[in-house]
C-alpha cells in the first residue's frame, strides 16, 4: 500500500500508476543491449558480402534461395560495409540509385560459452535496416521486419547450437521499395515507352526531400542474457517540492517466479532508493532533477536503475543484471506555453539528417560527436530527428548532454490519398508502437510527431490523425503529441487534435521568391491564423533559404549567403514578438546541407543548412549562435561556463 502523508504526494504517485498502466499497451522487448555481469554484447559491424539482384524482377535471390549457400557462391559479390548505406560506396551509378532486394552476408564466430550454456539466450539484433528485410541463420528464417530507423531481433540460440561445428552464417536481404502503404510512402513508376527507355525501366518515386539511402545503417549485435531475464523496464517520473518519483514496471520473462532488487543510484553510485518489487514508486530526497542544458545550474542528471533479477528452474539459477539510466523530469503544455519541470522552455534549435558524405544514413561516431560540438557551439537546445527515428546512441548522447529532442516517426510524403487508406494507417500504428517502446525512458524526448507536411487537407485526414494521436497518447500519456504541418490553417483537418502546432513555412523561398519584405507581414499573419483558431502554442518547426557556401552578393540575392542571412533575420524580428505571447520555439531548416534526389530545383542536394555537409559553417551559422546564445542567457539559469561561448 502506497501511504503519504501529503495529498499532493499520493495523487502524483496515483497519476504515476494510471500512466504506467496505459504504457503497458506497449509489446515488451526491446531494451538496448548493454553488457553486466550476466550479459554479453559482440558486435557484428566491419564488411560484410553484398550482393545486389538486379534481375529485371528483382526477385532472383528468393526464386533460387541465395540465402541456402553462401553468397559467393550465388554469384559476384564485393564488400560492402555495415553500418552504412551502400549507395555511395562504389563508383557504380546503377547500385546508388538501385531499387529492391540487395542481400547482405557475414560469417560469424560465436564463443563456444554460449553454445555449451543452454541457460544462456543468444539474440541478433538489427539497429534498423532500409526497409524491409528478412534474415536468416544457417539458410533458416528467423525473422522479418517492415519499415526503417528502428530495431528488431530475433532468438537464435537453438539454432547455433543444432550444429556446433557449423559456422554461423548471416544473411540478411532489405529492400528499399517505396509503395502507398510503407512509411514514408512512394511509387513505382514503369516507363515502357521504348522509342524512349530501355526495356524495364522503372523510377521509385517518392514525396519527401532528401535522398532515399538504403541498407543496413546501424550496428548489427549478437547479445545474451540469461533464460530468465530482464525483458523490458517502463519509467514514468515526477517529483513534488524537493522529492522525486520514479515509477517503474520490469517486465521479465523465462520465469514463472523470480525476485528483484531495484536500485536507484545517484551519480556517484550511492543508492537513493531500492525496492524488491516488479513495479512501484521510488520516492528521491532532495532531488536532481534532469534539465536541459542551457536551463539549470545542475544540467541533464542522470541517476541509474540496476535490475537485479534472480530466478531458478529445475535446472539452474539464473541472475540477471541491467543497468538504464533515468532523468528525473516532467513535461506540460499549456495554451501558451511548453513547461519542463513547470518552468517556461523555448525551443531554439534546428532539424537536422543523418546525412553523411560516404556512409550516408550509416551511423558515424565522428559524426555524431562533430555535430553534438557544433549544437552547443551555436547554444541549441533542442533538435527535431526529421523526418525519422534517430540512432539510440543519439538518443542516449542527448540524454547525457540534456539536448531537447521532438522524436519524430518516418511519416514524410503522406500526399497520396490512397496512403491515408486502412493499410497505411495500420502500419503508421505500429511504427509508433516501436518508437514509443524504444525511446519511451528518454528523458530527453519531450515530444513525439507522428507526421511531417501530410496532405492534412484531405477528407480521411482527421479520422487518420485522431486515430494515430489518441493511440501514442495511449502508448505515453506523460508526453504532447504533434505533427508538423504546412496546410492551410482553416482546412487541416488533424490540428484539433495536436497538442502543439508546428508549422512550416518558406516565406520569399517558395513563396513571393526574392521578396523579403514580405515575411514579416506573412509570418504574423501565419501565427496569428494559427493561435486565433485553435489557442495552442506554436513552434516555427521549419524556415530557411538555401544558400550555396562562398556565393555572395550585395544587394542579396537567392541562394548566396547574405540572401540566406536576411531571411533568418526577418523571420527572428517576428519570433522576438511573439514568444512573448504563444510562439514557444524556432526550428532553423537545416543544421547542415543534405543530399536530395537530382533535380533542376537541387544542386547536389539541399543548401538549405547553416553548416556544409562537411560541417563548415556559413555566415548564418554566426547569425544562429548570437542569437541563439543571447536567447539562452535571457531565457535560462546558465552555468558560468554557458554564458561565454568562446570558451566551449
Amino acid at each position: 500500500m502506497i501511504t503519504s502523508k501529503s495529498p499532493g504526494m499520493l495523487l502524483r504517485v496515483l497519476y504515476l500508476f494510471a500512466v504506467l498502466d496505459a504504457a503497458c499497451l506497449l509489446d515488451t522487448g526491446m531494451l538496448f543491449p548493454r553488457e553486466s555481469s550476466s550479459r554479453e554484447v559482440k558486435e557484428l559491424n566491419g564488411l560484410w558480402s553484398f550482393r545486389a539482384d538486379k534481375s529485371p524482377n528483382r526477385n532472383q535471390g528468393f526464386e533460387r534461395a541465395w540465402y541456402k549457400s553462401r553468397l559467393v557462391e550465388t554469384g559476384p559479390v564485393i564488400d560492402m560495409p555495415v553500418p552504412a548505406s551502400y549507395n555511395d560506396v562504389t563508383q557504380d551509378p546503377t547500385l546508388r540509385d538501385f531499387t529492391g532486394w540487395v542481400w547482405y552476408e557475414r560469417e560469424v564466430v560465436v564463443p563456444s560459452r554460449w553454445i555449451t550454456d543452454k541457460g544462456t539466450r543468444v539474440v541478433l539484433r538489427v539497429g534498423s535496416a532500409h526497409y524491409n528485410s528478412i534474415v536468416w541463420l544457417n539458410g533458416v528464417k528467423v525473422t522479418e521486419h517492415k519499415g526503417g530507423h528502428l530495431p528488431f531481433e530475433a532468438e537464435i540460440g537453438s539454432l547455433i547450437r543444432e550444429d556446433p561445428t557449423m559456422p554461423c552464417r548471416i544473411t540478411i536481404a532489405v529492400n528499399n521499395t517505396l509503395n502507398l502503404d510503407t512509411l514514408p510512402p512512394g511509387s513505382i513508376q514503369y516507363l515502357n515507352d521504348p522509342t524512349r527507355y530501355p526495356d524495364g525501366f522503372f523510377v521509385q518515386n517518392y514525396y519527401f526531400d532528401f535522398f532515399n539511402y538504403a541498407g543496413i545503417h546501424r550496428p548489427v549485435l549478437l547479445y545474451t542474457t540469461p533464460k530468465a531475464y530482464v525483458d523490458d523496464i517502463t519509467v514514468v517520473t515526477d517529483f513534488l517540492d524537493n522529492t522525486g518519483m520514479v515509477k517503474y514496471e520490469v517486465s521479465v520473462q523465462g520465469a514463472a517466479k523470480a525476485t528483484l532488487k531495484v536500485t536507484l543510484m545517484d551519480k556517484d553510485g550511492r543508492c537513493v532508493a531500492s525496492s524488491d518489487e516488479t513495479s512501484g514508486v521510488l520516492k528521491v530526497a532532495d532531488v536532481n532533477l534532469w534539465w536541459p542544458y542551457l536551463m539549470h545550474d545542475n544540467p541533464a542528471y542522470l541517476y541509474s536503475m540496476e535490475v537485479r533479477l534472480m530466478a531458478a528452474d529445475a535446472r539452474a539459477t539464473y541472475e540477471d543484471v541491467y543497468t538504464l539510466p533515468v532523468g528525473i523530469r516532467t513535461v506540460k503544455v499549456t495554451n501558451t506555453q511548453f513547461l519542463i519541470n513547470n518552468k517556461p522552455f523555448y525551443f531554439h534549435g534546428v532539424n537536422k539528417h543523418e546525412d553523411s558524405d560516404i556512409r550516408g544514413k550509416g551511423l558515424d561516431w565522428p559524426l555524431i560527436v562533430k555535430d553534438f560540438n557544433l549544437i552547443k557551439w551555436l547554444g541549441a537546445n533542442s533538435f527535431r530527428t526529421s523526418h525519422y527515428p534517430y540512432a539510440e546512441e543519439i538518443m542516449q548522447m542527448c540524454d547525457r548532454h540534456g539536448i531537447v529532442v521532438i522524436d519524430e516517426c518516418p511519416g514524410v510524403g503522406i500526399k497520396d490519398i490512397r496512403s491515408f487508406g486502412n493499410a497505411s494507417l495500420a502500419h503508421h500504428l505500429v511504427v509508433m508502437e516501436e518508437l514509443v517502446r524504444r525511446d519511451k525512458n528518454h528523458p530527453s524526448v519531450v515530444m513525439w510527431s507522428v507526421a511531417n507536411e501530410p496532405a492534412a487537407e484531405m477528407p480521411p485526414a482527421g479520422y487518420y490523425f485522431k486515430t494515430l494521436i489518441e493511440h501514442t497518447k495511449a502508448l505515453d500519456p506523460t508526453r504532447p503529441v504533434t505533427y508538423i504541418t504546412d496546410s492551410n490553417y482553416a482546412r487541416d483537418k488533424g490540428a484539433p487534435y495536436v497538442d502543439v502546432i508546428c508549422v512550416n513555412s518558406y516565406f520569399s523561398w517558395y513563396h513571393d521568391p526574392g521578396h523579403i519584405e514580405v515575411i514579416p507581414i506573412q509570418l504574423n499573419t501565419q501565427f496569428e491564423n494559427w493561435y486565433g483558431k485553435y489557442q495552442k502554442p506554436i513552434i516555427q518547426s521549419e524556415y530557411g533559404a538555401d544558400a550555396v557556401p562562398g556565393l555572395h552578393s550585395d544587394p542579396p540575392m537567392m541562394f548566396t549567403e547574405e540572401y540566406q542571412n536576411v531571411v533568418l533575420e526577418s523571420y527572428h524580428n517576428v519570433f522576438d514578438q511573439k514568444r512573448k505571447q504563444y510562439v514557444i520555439g524556432e526550428l532553423i531548416w537545416n543544421f547542415a546541407d543534405f543530399m536530395t534526389a537530382q533535380g533542376i530545383t537541387r544542386v547536389v542536394g539541399n543548401k538549405k543548412g547553416i553548416f556544409s555537409r562537411q560541417r563548415q559553417p556559413k555566415s548564418a551559422a554566426f547569425i544562429l549562435k548570437e542569437r541563439y546564445w543571447r536567447l539562452a542567457n535571457a531565457t535560462g539559469r546558465l552555468p558560468p561556463w554557458a554564458k561565454y561561448p568562446c570558451s566551449l
